[in-house]
């Protein structure tokens, strides 16, 4: 009986196992060289003025709003106009005070890239973010057949990413 036993427990641990193990293997590089970028908004003119005490005239011009000539207006700036405030000649007090901020002419022109892709002349207004594009140098990347990587450091403006993913599955 011993015999029996010990013959088929022989067999059953030389039987197959019916577990599936499934593996998957796989590596990638991403290299990235930023662009160029430019945003650029058009202010507008303005003028303030404030005082108390104190006669303001803006040039007698019709038209005018404080210190702009809406009449004379070249790429949408408007012209200035001489404001003139007279003191009190009692020797009263007074305050005065003015401001004026010219707006930006309008650019009919595009900004166009040199040859490496980069803008040439870009059209900078008043509020103006400028992104200068990257330069890849010595990016690189490699991955041998055993998803051994690497990764070499590019110039200014580029990112270098590596990847290895293992999936094991079983069934």
């Amino acid at each position: 009986m011993k015999k029996v036993i010990f013959a088929l427990g022989m067999l059953l641990m030389a039987a197959p196992a019916q577990a599936d193990l499934i593996t998957k293997h796989s590596s990638s590089i991403q290299l990235t060289v930023e662009g160029p970028a430019v945003q650029s908004n058009r202010i507008g003119s303005s003028y303030s003025v404030s005082g108390s005490n104190v006669t303001v005239s803006a040039g007698g011009v019709a038209n005018n709003v404080g210190g702009l000539d809406l009449s004379s207006i070249t790429s949408g700036v408007p012209g200035v106009v001489d404001v003139v405030a007279t003191a009190p000649s009692d020797g009263s007090a007074f305050s005065f005070s003015e401001s004026y901020t010219q707006g930006d002419a309008i650019v009919t022109n595009q900004s166009a890239l040199d040859s490496s892709g980069r803008f040439d002349a870009p059209n900078l207004y008043g509020n103006s973010t400028t992104q200068v594009g990257g330069t890849a140098g010595t990016l690189a990347g490699t991955i041998t057949s055993g998803h051994t990587m690497t990764l070499t450091a590019g110039g200014p403006g580029t990112t270098a990413t590596g990847q290895f993913v293992t999936e094991i599955t079983a069934k």
